[in-house]
């Protein structure tokens, strides 16, 4: 399949991100910023895993009559700066183009804030066979794993997805929360890190300690998700976060992170919506997800939005397209995620938000939309890159640990 024609954005830059421009010869908007980019490759995605789900789910779901073959329709629920969009503009040329080649009409909308408030939003609906009007919806694999154990999702139909059964990257094809890949897609993964307006702060910031100074008191902004945030402080402590630490050292972490609350240096923990209070200058700096800071500096046309994995580690995660269990427009979601699937496309779309691409053949299309963003890290990186910079996966939480953990998270925390 050829790339799908690219189109003018208005808001262009930085180091990660877009197909911009016109057919005639666009280029990205990492290319517009010359930012370099060390080189990368395969995916090292390993570690991510939740628990397995319990078995004999999908023989016992009451499927809702699936509607897709009279109604051309689909409705996606998805995080913020997720997709390749026109500038502040609502239009995505994939959705576009997948439109114009399926006849499907796609309502996409990014009500996916965290994890935990999404799914306190859904769940009750869900679990009382209501209907959520939605047909997919994002959910990172932790997350992903309970809507799995609570029977809130439908299988899926691989056979109706080729592209995905082909070009799925092997490290994701059967991860162990979602065993052969029966219930959930990867759509993208990424890190957790430092995010900072270099310009306004004047400096790098390249320890998680940078993030405490004086100056920056009340322009700190830190995720919601606990995973990414306490686990970021965790490995600054010394902890290891694929390894088998209890409650003391979790508490340690939130201990710190209340305090820095207390003091005034964190003005706000938050999901998506944190990327509101960075790009109205409220906030100069953050615990922030990697491509939101490229998508960040593309639309404020300020290259010095920069994002970096701290000195003592990042962390890595994985989001996943699934569909809940009251949608009557499977087929019609499935023909979506095959669509991404095919590797031109999603090249377009690790171009603009310049997370971590998923489809084997990606990297070789974007040779051709970017030969430099064919070999960032943030979207290709080799398993040498995740080494280097200590990049890992918080440890699966049985159960009642989640329960635990979230209690503390929730009381500590964002109770402030």
């Amino acid at each position: 399949m050829t790339p799908i024609p690219r189109r003018t954005r208005r808001h262009l830059s930085p180091p990660a991100a877009a197909v911009v421009a016109a057919a005639s010869g666009g280029m990205s908007r990492r290319a517009l910023l010359g930012t370099g980019v060390a080189a990368g490759a395969g995916l090292a995605l390993t570690g991510c895993a939740p628990p397995p789900p319990p078995s004999g789910g999908a023989a016992s779901l009451e499927l809702p009559t699936d509607m897709s073959a009279e109604e051309k329709t689909l409705k996606w629920a998805n995080w913020t700066a997720y997709l390749d969009m026109n500038g502040k503009e609502t239009s995505s040329p994939t959705l576009t183009a997948f439109t114009e080649q399926t006849g499907i009409e796609v309502s996409y909308s990014e009500d996916v804030d965290d994890n935990d408030s999404y799914y306190a939003k859904v769940g009750p609906q869900l679990r009382a066979g209501q209907s959520i009007d939605r047909d997919i919806f994002t959910f990172t694999d932790w997350m992903a794993a309970r809507v799995i154990r609570d029977q809130l999702c439908q299988p899926l139909e691989l056979i109706q997805m080729p592209n995905v059964v082909n070009n799925l990257l092997q490290p994701l094809k059967d991860v162990s929360f979602d065993p052969g890949r029966a219930n959930s897609i990867t759509w993208q993964s990424g890190f957790a890190g430092i995010g900072y307006n270099k310009g306004k702060i004047g400096r790098e910031l390249k320890s998680l300690d940078d993030l405490w100074a004086d100056d920056l008191k009340g322009r700190i902004v830190v995720l919601s998700e606990f995973r990414d945030t306490a686990a970021l402080v965790m490995q600054s402590q010394g902890v290891d976060i694929t390894s088998d630490w209890g409650r003391s050292e979790f508490e340690s972490a939130l201990d710190f992170i209340e305090g820095k609350i207390e003091d005034g240096y964190i003005r706000k923990v938050k999901g998506n919506s944190y990327l509101e209070d960075l790009t109205s200058g409220n906030a100069v700096a953050g615990i922030t997800w990697s491509g939101d800071i490229f998508v960040l500096a593309a639309d404020t046309k300020d290259p010095s939005w920069t994002f970096t994995i701290p000195e003592s580690g990042g962390t890595l995660w994985s989001d996943n397209l699934m569909v809940p269990i009251t949608s009557t427009h499977r087929r019609n979601a499935e023909t979506l995620m095959n669509y991404y699937y095919d590797p031109a496309v999603a090249a377009q779309v690790a171009a603009w938000v310049n997370y971590v691409c998923p489809v084997d053949g990606a990297q070789a299309e974007m040779e051709k939309v970017d030969p430099d963003l064919a070999e960032s890290p943030w979207i290709f990186p080799t398993a040498e890159f995740i080494a280097e910079n200590n990049i890992q996966s918080f440890r699966v939480l049985d159960a009642d640990e989640d329960i635990e953990f979230a209690d503390l998270w929730s009381t500590k925390v964002m109770g402030n």
